[in-house]
Protein backbone atom coordinates (compact mmCIF):
# COMPACT_ATOMS: atom_id res chain seq x y z
CA UNK A 1 0.00 0.00 0.00
CA UNK A 2 1.47 3.31 -1.13
CA UNK A 3 -1.02 5.91 -1.26
CA UNK A 4 -1.51 8.30 1.70
CA UNK A 5 -4.65 10.34 1.86
CA UNK A 6 -4.87 13.91 2.99
CA UNK A 7 -4.12 14.02 6.95
CA UNK A 8 -7.52 16.81 6.25
CA UNK A 9 -9.78 13.92 4.60
CA UNK A 10 -12.73 13.14 5.99
CA UNK A 11 -16.16 11.23 5.40
CA UNK A 12 -19.42 13.36 5.09
CA UNK A 13 -22.88 12.26 5.30
CA UNK A 14 -25.32 14.22 3.58
CA UNK A 15 -29.05 12.99 5.09
CA UNK A 16 -31.80 12.66 1.99
CA UNK A 17 -34.08 14.51 4.93
CA UNK A 18 -33.43 17.94 4.46
CA UNK A 19 -29.48 17.65 3.26
CA UNK A 20 -27.92 18.80 6.09
CA UNK A 21 -24.40 17.23 6.80
CA UNK A 22 -25.43 14.22 10.16
CA UNK A 23 -22.04 12.61 10.15
CA UNK A 24 -18.63 13.78 9.83
CA UNK A 25 -15.84 11.20 10.16
CA UNK A 26 -12.23 11.45 9.67
CA UNK A 27 -10.82 9.01 6.82
CA UNK A 28 -8.35 6.17 8.19
CA UNK A 29 -4.50 6.93 7.19
CA UNK A 30 -1.94 4.52 6.16
CA UNK A 31 -1.32 3.75 9.59
CA UNK A 32 -4.81 3.09 10.68
CA UNK A 33 -5.15 0.30 8.58
CA UNK A 34 -1.76 -1.32 8.58
CA UNK A 35 -2.41 -1.35 12.31
CA UNK A 36 -5.58 -2.69 11.39
CA UNK A 37 -4.87 -5.10 9.70
CA UNK A 38 -2.14 -6.29 12.44
CA UNK A 39 -4.32 -6.29 15.06
CA UNK A 40 -7.17 -8.39 12.54
CA UNK A 41 -4.42 -11.11 11.53
CA UNK A 42 -2.85 -11.81 15.36
CA UNK A 43 -6.03 -12.06 17.10
CA UNK A 44 -7.62 -14.28 14.47
CA UNK A 45 -4.90 -17.07 15.38
CA UNK A 46 -6.11 -16.65 18.58
CA UNK A 47 -9.81 -16.44 17.98
CA UNK A 48 -9.67 -19.54 15.98
CA UNK A 49 -8.61 -22.01 18.63
CA UNK A 50 -11.63 -20.41 20.92
CA UNK A 51 -14.26 -22.89 21.67
CA UNK A 52 -17.18 -22.81 19.57
CA UNK A 53 -19.48 -22.12 22.45
CA UNK A 54 -17.38 -19.28 23.40
CA UNK A 55 -18.02 -17.65 20.32
CA UNK A 56 -21.63 -18.37 19.99
CA UNK A 57 -21.78 -16.54 23.49
CA UNK A 58 -19.87 -13.51 22.09
CA UNK A 59 -21.75 -13.15 18.84
CA UNK A 60 -25.33 -13.66 21.17
CA UNK A 61 -24.58 -10.44 23.72
CA UNK A 62 -23.21 -8.49 20.93
CA UNK A 63 -26.62 -8.99 18.98
CA UNK A 64 -28.22 -8.56 22.53
CA UNK A 65 -26.53 -5.36 23.18
CA UNK A 66 -27.21 -4.38 19.70
CA UNK A 67 -30.73 -4.36 20.10
CA UNK A 68 -30.52 -2.26 23.46
CA UNK A 69 -30.13 0.71 21.13
CA UNK A 70 -32.64 -0.38 18.86
CA UNK A 71 -34.63 3.12 19.13
CA UNK A 72 -31.63 5.07 18.51
CA UNK A 73 -30.54 3.07 15.40
CA UNK A 74 -33.77 3.24 13.80
CA UNK A 75 -33.41 7.14 13.81
CA UNK A 76 -29.88 6.85 12.76
CA UNK A 77 -31.24 4.87 9.68
CA UNK A 78 -33.74 7.06 9.12
CA UNK A 79 -31.21 10.24 9.16
CA UNK A 80 -28.55 8.45 6.99
CA UNK A 81 -30.76 6.68 4.25
CA UNK A 82 -33.99 8.13 4.24
CA UNK A 83 -36.37 5.18 5.42
CA UNK A 84 -39.51 5.85 6.86
CA UNK A 85 -39.16 5.99 10.97
CA UNK A 86 -41.73 3.42 10.65
CA UNK A 87 -40.09 1.12 9.45
CA UNK A 88 -36.69 1.60 10.52
CA UNK A 89 -37.36 -0.77 13.33
CA UNK A 90 -37.80 -3.93 11.18
CA UNK A 91 -34.54 -3.66 9.92
CA UNK A 92 -33.01 -4.84 13.69
CA UNK A 93 -35.52 -7.34 13.65
CA UNK A 94 -34.23 -8.96 10.80
CA UNK A 95 -30.94 -8.69 12.28
CA UNK A 96 -31.70 -10.34 15.49
CA UNK A 97 -33.29 -13.34 13.00
CA UNK A 98 -30.75 -14.09 11.28
CA UNK A 99 -28.02 -13.48 13.75
CA UNK A 100 -29.80 -15.95 16.15
CA UNK A 101 -30.36 -18.33 13.65
CA UNK A 102 -27.42 -18.60 12.23
CA UNK A 103 -25.95 -18.94 16.26
CA UNK A 104 -28.56 -21.99 16.70
CA UNK A 105 -27.09 -23.88 13.43
CA UNK A 106 -23.16 -23.35 13.79
CA UNK A 107 -22.59 -26.15 15.85
CA UNK A 108 -24.00 -28.83 13.13
CA UNK A 109 -22.73 -26.77 10.34
CA UNK A 110 -19.19 -26.47 11.39
CA UNK A 111 -18.99 -29.84 12.61
CA UNK A 112 -16.41 -32.01 11.19
CA UNK A 113 -17.13 -34.55 8.32
CA UNK A 114 -16.85 -37.92 9.53
CA UNK A 115 -16.30 -40.84 6.78
CA UNK A 116 -17.01 -44.25 6.54
CA UNK A 117 -14.75 -46.44 8.65
CA UNK A 118 -12.31 -47.63 6.88
CA UNK A 119 -9.81 -50.49 8.61
CA UNK A 120 -6.53 -48.49 10.12
CA UNK A 121 -7.44 -45.53 9.20
CA UNK A 122 -9.25 -42.58 10.55
CA UNK A 123 -10.29 -39.85 8.29
CA UNK A 124 -12.86 -36.56 8.26
CA UNK A 125 -12.49 -33.46 6.83
CA UNK A 126 -12.88 -30.32 9.29
CA UNK A 127 -14.44 -26.61 8.50
CA UNK A 128 -11.03 -23.94 8.85
CA UNK A 129 -11.36 -20.26 9.25
CA UNK A 130 -10.33 -18.70 6.24
CA UNK A 131 -8.15 -16.04 8.34
CA UNK A 132 -9.32 -12.26 8.22
CA UNK A 133 -12.39 -11.41 6.64
CA UNK A 134 -13.11 -8.30 4.61
CA UNK A 135 -16.63 -6.77 5.06
CA UNK A 136 -17.94 -4.07 2.61
CA UNK A 137 -21.42 -3.20 3.34
CA UNK A 138 -24.04 -0.90 1.39
CA UNK A 139 -26.24 1.77 2.76
CA UNK A 140 -29.97 0.19 1.79
CA UNK A 141 -30.13 -2.50 4.31
CA UNK A 142 -26.70 -1.12 6.34
CA UNK A 143 -27.50 -3.49 9.25
CA UNK A 144 -29.10 -6.96 7.32
CA UNK A 145 -26.26 -6.89 4.57
CA UNK A 146 -23.42 -6.62 7.13
CA UNK A 147 -24.57 -9.13 9.65
CA UNK A 148 -25.21 -11.92 6.52
CA UNK A 149 -22.04 -12.29 7.00
CA UNK A 150 -20.14 -10.34 10.59
CA UNK A 151 -22.02 -13.63 12.73
CA UNK A 152 -21.02 -16.70 10.41
CA UNK A 153 -17.74 -15.17 9.46
CA UNK A 154 -16.88 -14.58 13.51
CA UNK A 155 -18.49 -18.04 14.25
CA UNK A 156 -16.65 -19.72 11.89
CA UNK A 157 -13.21 -18.64 13.40
CA UNK A 158 -12.05 -15.82 11.21
CA UNK A 159 -11.27 -12.06 12.11
CA UNK A 160 -13.88 -8.79 10.67
CA UNK A 161 -12.82 -5.94 9.05
CA UNK A 162 -15.46 -3.54 8.25
CA UNK A 163 -15.65 -0.90 5.71
CA UNK A 164 -19.56 0.70 5.70
CA UNK A 165 -20.89 2.54 3.50
CA UNK A 166 -19.92 5.84 3.71
CA UNK A 167 -23.73 7.16 3.61
CA UNK A 168 -24.33 4.65 6.56
CA UNK A 169 -20.93 4.95 8.42
CA UNK A 170 -22.52 5.55 12.30
CA UNK A 171 -23.63 1.42 11.56
CA UNK A 172 -20.05 0.38 11.98
CA UNK A 173 -19.86 2.03 15.07
CA UNK A 174 -22.80 0.67 16.78
CA UNK A 175 -21.29 -2.61 15.69
CA UNK A 176 -17.88 -2.31 17.06
CA UNK A 177 -19.58 -1.01 20.43
CA UNK A 178 -22.02 -3.85 20.42
CA UNK A 179 -18.98 -6.26 20.23
CA UNK A 180 -16.78 -4.23 22.55
CA UNK A 181 -19.74 -4.58 25.23
CA UNK A 182 -19.95 -7.89 24.13
CA UNK A 183 -16.25 -8.51 25.72
CA UNK A 184 -14.89 -9.65 21.81
CA UNK A 185 -10.94 -9.91 22.21
CA UNK A 186 -9.42 -6.59 20.67
CA UNK A 187 -8.90 -6.84 16.79
CA UNK A 188 -11.39 -9.54 16.08
CA UNK A 189 -14.09 -7.19 14.76
CA UNK A 190 -12.78 -3.88 13.51
CA UNK A 191 -14.14 -1.25 11.44
CA UNK A 192 -12.66 1.39 8.84
CA UNK A 193 -14.06 4.59 7.27
CA UNK A 194 -12.43 4.29 3.52
CA UNK A 195 -12.11 6.16 0.72
CA UNK A 196 -12.47 4.31 -2.89
CA UNK A 197 -8.32 3.69 -3.35
CA UNK A 198 -7.67 2.47 0.06
CA UNK A 199 -10.27 0.09 0.05
CA UNK A 200 -9.12 -1.55 -3.28
CA UNK A 201 -5.76 -1.42 -1.77
CA UNK A 202 -7.18 -3.31 1.31
CA UNK A 203 -8.65 -6.02 -0.90
CA UNK A 204 -5.20 -6.61 -2.32
CA UNK A 205 -3.67 -7.09 0.77
CA UNK A 206 -2.18 -10.27 1.21
CA UNK A 207 -3.19 -9.93 4.56
CA UNK A 208 -6.92 -10.45 4.15
CA UNK A 209 -8.52 -14.09 2.60
CA UNK A 210 -11.82 -13.36 2.18
CA UNK A 211 -13.58 -9.95 0.82
CA UNK A 212 -17.53 -9.97 1.38
CA UNK A 213 -18.94 -6.93 -1.10
CA UNK A 214 -22.69 -6.02 -1.35
CA UNK A 215 -23.27 -3.27 -4.35
CA UNK A 216 -23.84 -2.37 -7.65
CA UNK A 217 -22.34 -4.66 -10.80
CA UNK A 218 -19.50 -2.21 -11.51
CA UNK A 219 -18.53 -2.29 -7.32
CA UNK A 220 -18.60 -6.29 -7.80
CA UNK A 221 -16.34 -5.43 -10.96
CA UNK A 222 -13.93 -3.07 -9.23
CA UNK A 223 -13.55 -5.83 -6.50
CA UNK A 224 -13.16 -9.29 -8.59
CA UNK A 225 -10.00 -6.59 -10.58
CA UNK A 226 -8.57 -5.42 -7.11
CA UNK A 227 -8.16 -8.83 -5.87
CA UNK A 228 -6.73 -10.52 -9.20
CA UNK A 229 -4.08 -12.37 -8.41
CA UNK A 230 -3.96 -12.69 -4.69
CA UNK A 231 -6.03 -15.67 -5.05
CA UNK A 232 -8.91 -14.45 -2.37
CA UNK A 233 -12.47 -16.10 -2.18
CA UNK A 234 -14.74 -13.56 -3.28
CA UNK A 235 -17.97 -13.07 -2.17
CA UNK A 236 -20.64 -11.01 -4.27
CA UNK A 237 -24.19 -9.83 -4.06
CA UNK A 238 -24.48 -7.42 -6.77
CA UNK A 239 -27.88 -5.85 -8.11
CA UNK A 240 -31.11 -7.37 -9.52
CA UNK A 241 -34.18 -6.73 -11.48
CA UNK A 242 -36.52 -8.89 -9.56
CA UNK A 243 -39.43 -9.96 -11.34
CA UNK A 244 -43.01 -11.01 -10.48
CA UNK A 245 -45.61 -13.43 -12.68
CA UNK A 246 -48.73 -12.47 -11.46
CA UNK A 247 -51.03 -16.02 -12.95
CA UNK A 248 -54.57 -16.32 -14.36
CA UNK A 249 -55.25 -18.02 -10.87
CA UNK A 250 -53.54 -15.84 -8.74
CA UNK A 251 -55.56 -13.66 -5.56
CA UNK A 252 -55.21 -10.53 -6.62
CA UNK A 253 -55.73 -9.09 -3.44
CA UNK A 254 -53.01 -10.74 -1.82
CA UNK A 255 -50.75 -10.43 -4.96
CA UNK A 256 -51.43 -6.91 -5.40
CA UNK A 257 -50.80 -6.28 -2.23
CA UNK A 258 -47.48 -8.32 -1.72
CA UNK A 259 -46.29 -6.98 -5.00
CA UNK A 260 -46.61 -3.01 -4.50
CA UNK A 261 -44.93 -3.45 -1.38
CA UNK A 262 -42.20 -5.56 -2.34
CA UNK A 263 -41.49 -2.85 -5.26
CA UNK A 264 -41.71 0.38 -3.40
CA UNK A 265 -40.41 -0.74 0.43
CA UNK A 266 -37.36 1.50 1.47
CA UNK A 267 -37.88 3.38 -1.69
CA UNK A 268 -37.72 0.79 -4.20
CA UNK A 269 -34.07 0.10 -3.00
CA UNK A 270 -33.67 -3.37 -2.70
CA UNK A 271 -31.81 -5.72 -4.65
CA UNK A 272 -34.57 -8.39 -4.42
CA UNK A 273 -37.47 -5.68 -4.98
CA UNK A 274 -39.99 -6.38 -7.49
CA UNK A 275 -38.84 -4.35 -10.33
CA UNK A 276 -40.70 -6.10 -13.35
CA UNK A 277 -44.28 -7.38 -13.09
CA UNK A 278 -45.50 -9.94 -15.80
CA UNK A 279 -49.36 -10.16 -15.66
CA UNK A 280 -51.52 -12.74 -17.35
CA UNK A 281 -54.15 -10.41 -20.15
CA UNK A 282 -57.12 -11.57 -18.48
CA UNK A 283 -56.65 -10.29 -15.00
CA UNK A 284 -54.33 -7.35 -16.61
CA UNK A 285 -56.41 -4.65 -16.21
CA UNK A 286 -57.79 -5.69 -12.72
CA UNK A 287 -54.06 -5.97 -11.32
CA UNK A 288 -53.30 -2.18 -12.81
CA UNK A 289 -56.66 -0.76 -11.54
CA UNK A 290 -55.99 -2.45 -8.08
CA UNK A 291 -52.38 -1.32 -7.96
CA UNK A 292 -53.21 2.56 -8.59
CA UNK A 293 -55.55 2.14 -5.89
CA UNK A 294 -52.59 0.49 -3.69
CA UNK A 295 -50.14 2.90 -4.46
CA UNK A 296 -51.88 5.88 -3.63
CA UNK A 297 -52.24 4.93 -0.23
CA UNK A 298 -49.15 5.33 0.49
CA UNK A 299 -47.63 8.77 2.06
CA UNK A 300 -44.87 10.67 0.42
CA UNK A 301 -42.95 13.07 3.23
CA UNK A 302 -39.89 13.41 5.71
CA UNK A 303 -38.36 10.03 6.44
CA UNK A 304 -38.55 11.07 10.46
CA UNK A 305 -42.66 11.38 10.36
CA UNK A 306 -44.32 8.67 11.23
CA UNK A 307 -47.47 9.25 8.74
CA UNK A 308 -44.63 8.82 6.16
CA UNK A 309 -44.71 5.54 3.91
CA UNK A 310 -42.97 6.66 1.44
CA UNK A 311 -39.13 8.51 2.52
CA UNK A 312 -36.89 10.29 0.24
CA UNK A 313 -34.78 8.41 -2.31
CA UNK A 314 -30.68 8.23 -0.55
CA UNK A 315 -30.03 11.40 -2.90
CA UNK A 316 -30.87 13.43 -5.61
CA UNK A 317 -28.75 11.59 -7.78
CA UNK A 318 -30.56 8.38 -7.67
CA UNK A 319 -33.93 10.09 -7.59
CA UNK A 320 -33.02 11.79 -11.09
CA UNK A 321 -31.25 8.19 -12.61
CA UNK A 322 -34.95 6.81 -11.55
CA UNK A 323 -36.60 9.70 -13.38
CA UNK A 324 -34.62 9.61 -16.73
CA UNK A 325 -35.76 5.78 -16.38
CA UNK A 326 -39.76 6.80 -16.12
CA UNK A 327 -39.04 9.83 -19.01
CA UNK A 328 -37.46 7.59 -21.11
CA UNK A 329 -40.10 4.36 -21.28
CA UNK A 330 -43.02 7.47 -21.50
CA UNK A 331 -41.25 8.46 -24.59
CA UNK A 332 -41.06 5.21 -26.17
CA UNK A 333 -44.82 4.47 -25.70
CA UNK A 334 -45.20 3.54 -22.02
CA UNK A 335 -48.05 4.93 -20.07
CA UNK A 336 -47.65 6.44 -16.79
CA UNK A 337 -50.86 6.01 -14.40
CA UNK A 338 -49.86 8.29 -11.31
CA UNK A 339 -49.97 11.78 -11.36
CA UNK A 340 -46.93 13.51 -9.55
CA UNK A 341 -49.32 16.16 -8.67
CA UNK A 342 -50.66 13.19 -6.37
CA UNK A 343 -47.65 12.92 -4.17
CA UNK A 344 -46.99 17.15 -3.08
CA UNK A 345 -43.15 16.14 -1.41
CA UNK A 346 -41.89 15.29 -4.99
CA UNK A 347 -39.90 18.35 -6.04
CA UNK A 348 -37.46 17.64 -9.26
CA UNK A 349 -33.79 18.42 -8.16
CA UNK A 350 -34.22 16.60 -4.77
CA UNK A 351 -34.25 12.91 -3.64
CA UNK A 352 -38.55 13.36 -3.05
CA UNK A 353 -39.78 11.23 -5.65
CA UNK A 354 -43.11 9.91 -6.67
CA UNK A 355 -44.47 6.27 -6.78
CA UNK A 356 -44.85 5.32 -10.70
CA UNK A 357 -47.39 2.73 -11.94
CA UNK A 358 -45.69 1.77 -15.62
CA UNK A 359 -47.86 0.21 -18.37
CA UNK A 360 -47.40 -0.98 -22.13
CA UNK A 361 -43.79 -1.59 -21.31
CA UNK A 362 -41.05 -3.90 -23.22
CA UNK A 363 -37.68 -4.78 -22.40
CA UNK A 364 -36.65 -2.37 -25.56
CA UNK A 365 -37.23 -0.06 -21.78
CA UNK A 366 -34.41 1.07 -20.04
CA UNK A 367 -36.97 0.58 -16.92
CA UNK A 368 -36.74 -3.15 -17.83
CA UNK A 369 -33.81 -4.23 -18.39
CA UNK A 370 -31.83 -1.83 -15.93
CA UNK A 371 -31.98 -1.97 -12.10
CA UNK A 372 -33.42 1.15 -11.45
CA UNK A 373 -33.69 0.92 -7.77
CA UNK A 374 -36.41 3.39 -7.23
CA UNK A 375 -40.21 3.42 -6.42
CA UNK A 376 -41.71 2.44 -10.16
CA UNK A 377 -43.93 -0.62 -11.07
CA UNK A 378 -43.37 -1.50 -14.67
CA UNK A 379 -46.15 -3.77 -15.21
CA UNK A 380 -45.81 -6.13 -18.91
CA UNK A 381 -48.94 -8.34 -20.02
CA UNK A 382 -48.51 -11.73 -21.15
CA UNK A 383 -50.45 -14.44 -23.02
CA UNK A 384 -49.02 -18.01 -21.53
CA UNK A 385 -46.69 -19.34 -18.84
CA UNK A 386 -44.16 -20.37 -21.73
CA UNK A 387 -43.90 -16.15 -22.41
CA UNK A 388 -43.88 -15.05 -18.85
CA UNK A 389 -40.91 -17.72 -18.29
CA UNK A 390 -39.11 -16.50 -21.52
CA UNK A 391 -39.20 -12.60 -20.00
CA UNK A 392 -38.39 -13.27 -16.61
CA UNK A 393 -35.49 -15.30 -17.65
CA UNK A 394 -34.32 -11.94 -20.16
CA UNK A 395 -31.99 -10.65 -18.17
CA UNK A 396 -28.42 -10.23 -17.04
CA UNK A 397 -29.06 -10.48 -13.25
CA UNK A 398 -30.76 -13.74 -11.30
CA UNK A 399 -31.63 -12.81 -7.96
CA UNK A 400 -34.88 -13.54 -7.19
CA UNK A 401 -38.45 -13.87 -9.14
CA UNK A 402 -41.68 -14.59 -7.69
CA UNK A 403 -45.20 -16.41 -9.40
CA UNK A 404 -48.34 -15.72 -7.87
CA UNK A 405 -51.10 -18.71 -8.35
CA UNK A 406 -53.10 -21.37 -6.47
CA UNK A 407 -51.54 -23.69 -8.36
CA UNK A 408 -48.46 -24.87 -6.61
CA UNK A 409 -47.27 -27.57 -8.31
CA UNK A 410 -47.49 -25.54 -11.53
CA UNK A 411 -45.57 -22.80 -10.17
CA UNK A 412 -42.99 -24.63 -8.82
CA UNK A 413 -42.21 -26.40 -12.49
CA UNK A 414 -42.02 -23.01 -14.02
CA UNK A 415 -39.45 -21.89 -11.08
CA UNK A 416 -37.47 -24.84 -11.65
CA UNK A 417 -36.83 -23.35 -15.49
CA UNK A 418 -36.08 -19.78 -13.98
CA UNK A 419 -32.44 -18.44 -13.40
CA UNK A 420 -32.49 -17.15 -10.39
CA UNK A 421 -31.18 -17.80 -6.64
CA UNK A 422 -34.23 -17.87 -5.00
CA UNK A 423 -37.50 -18.71 -5.89
CA UNK A 424 -40.79 -17.31 -4.43
CA UNK A 425 -44.34 -18.73 -4.66
CA UNK A 426 -46.91 -15.69 -3.12
CA UNK A 427 -44.15 -13.80 -1.56
CA UNK A 428 -41.74 -11.84 -2.68
CA UNK A 429 -38.72 -9.78 -0.81
CA UNK A 430 -37.60 -11.66 2.10
CA UNK A 431 -34.84 -13.73 3.16
CA UNK A 432 -35.37 -16.39 5.31
CA UNK A 433 -32.24 -17.14 6.87
CA UNK A 434 -32.85 -21.37 6.83
CA UNK A 435 -32.50 -20.97 2.99
CA UNK A 436 -28.75 -20.08 0.87
CA UNK A 437 -28.84 -16.41 -0.21
CA UNK A 438 -27.32 -16.60 -3.57
CA UNK A 439 -27.40 -14.94 -7.25
CA UNK A 440 -26.54 -15.74 -10.59
CA UNK A 441 -25.27 -13.63 -13.56
CA UNK A 442 -24.64 -10.47 -12.80
CA UNK A 443 -26.17 -10.98 -9.51
CA UNK A 444 -23.10 -12.42 -7.88
CA UNK A 445 -21.31 -15.31 -6.77
CA UNK A 446 -21.36 -17.00 -3.76
CA UNK A 447 -23.96 -17.45 -0.75
CA UNK A 448 -24.95 -16.13 2.65
CA UNK A 449 -27.19 -17.88 5.56
CA UNK A 450 -27.91 -20.95 5.90
CA UNK A 451 -25.52 -24.03 6.53
CA UNK A 452 -24.60 -23.27 3.12
CA UNK A 453 -23.15 -20.14 4.33
CA UNK A 454 -20.53 -21.44 6.49
CA UNK A 455 -19.03 -23.25 3.65
CA UNK A 456 -18.30 -19.79 2.21
CA UNK A 457 -16.38 -18.63 5.19
CA UNK A 458 -14.70 -21.57 5.77
CA UNK A 459 -11.74 -24.17 3.68
CA UNK A 460 -11.89 -27.47 3.96
CA UNK A 461 -8.63 -29.14 5.26
CA UNK A 462 -9.08 -33.33 5.19
CA UNK A 463 -6.91 -35.57 7.76
CA UNK A 464 -6.16 -38.78 6.69
CA UNK A 465 -4.61 -40.34 9.02
CA UNK A 466 -2.96 -44.40 8.88
CA UNK A 467 -2.74 -46.16 12.85
CA UNK A 468 0.40 -48.20 13.54
CA UNK A 469 -0.01 -51.46 13.33
CA UNK A 470 0.04 -53.09 16.77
Amino acid sequence: MTHQPDENAVLQTVSPADNSIVVTQPLASQEDIIATLERANISQSHWRQTPLSQRKAYCTKAIDALLTHKEMIACEISWMMGRPIRYSNSELRGVEERARYMISICDEALEPITLNEKPGFTRYIKHEPLGTVFVIAPWNYPYLTAINSIIPALLAGNSVILKHSSQTPLCSERLQQAFDEAGLPKGVFQHLFLNHTDTEQLIASEQIQHVVFTGSVSGGRMVEKAAAGHFHNIGLELGGKDPAYIRADADLDHAVATVIDGALFNGGQSCCGIERVYVDATVHDEFVNRAKEEIHAYQLGSPLEYETTLGPLVRTAAADFVRAHIQQAIEMGATAHINESDFPASKPGTPYLAPQLLTDVTHQMRVMTEETFGPVVAVQKVHSDHEAVALMNDSEFGLTASIFTRDTKQAIKLGEQLDVGTFFVNRCDYLDPALAWAGVKHSGRGCALSKLGFETLTRPKSFHIKHPQE
